[in-house]
C-alpha cells in the first residue's frame, strides 16, 4: 500500500520499531514500563528545506533508512492502525548501516 503522507520541507515520516516486550530473563514488561522508541525506519521524507536564496538542499536521509531519533521528537499520529511519526530532518541523530 503506498504511503498516504508527503511530507513538507525537510520533514520525514517514521515507523518507529517497538522495544522488546521481554526483557533478557523472560519477565513480560508493561505497556508503562516501556520507554519511548528511539530507532525506525523511514517511510517517506520531504523534498528538503530551501537555503536563503530559494534553492532546495538535498536531504541526507531516503526511504527505507533505518534512523535513531531524538527520544521526545516528532508528532505521533495513526493512520491505518500503524503509529507514525513527523519528524524534523535535525531530529535524527544516526543512520543505522547494516
Amino acid at each position: 500500500m503506498p504511503m498516504k503522507l508527503k511530507p513538507l520541507a525537510d520533514r520525514l515520516v517514521v515507523e518507529p520499531q517497538e522495544q522488546q516486550e521481554h526483557t533478557p530473563s523472560g519477565l513480560v514488561l508493561p505497556e508503562t514500563a516501556k520507554e519511548r522508541p528511539q530507532e525506525g525506519k523511514i517511510l517517506a521524507v520531504g523534498p528538503g528545506r530551501r537555503s536563503k536564496d530559494g534553492s532546495r538542499m538535498a536531504m541526507d536521509v531516503v526511504v527505507g533508512d533505518r534512523v535513531l531519533f531524538a527520544k521526545y521528537a516528532g508528532s505521533e499520529l495513526k493512520i491505518d492502525g500503524k503509529k507514525l511519526l513527523i519528524l524534523n530532518e535535525a531530529d535524527v541523530l544516526a543512520i543505522i548501516e547494516s
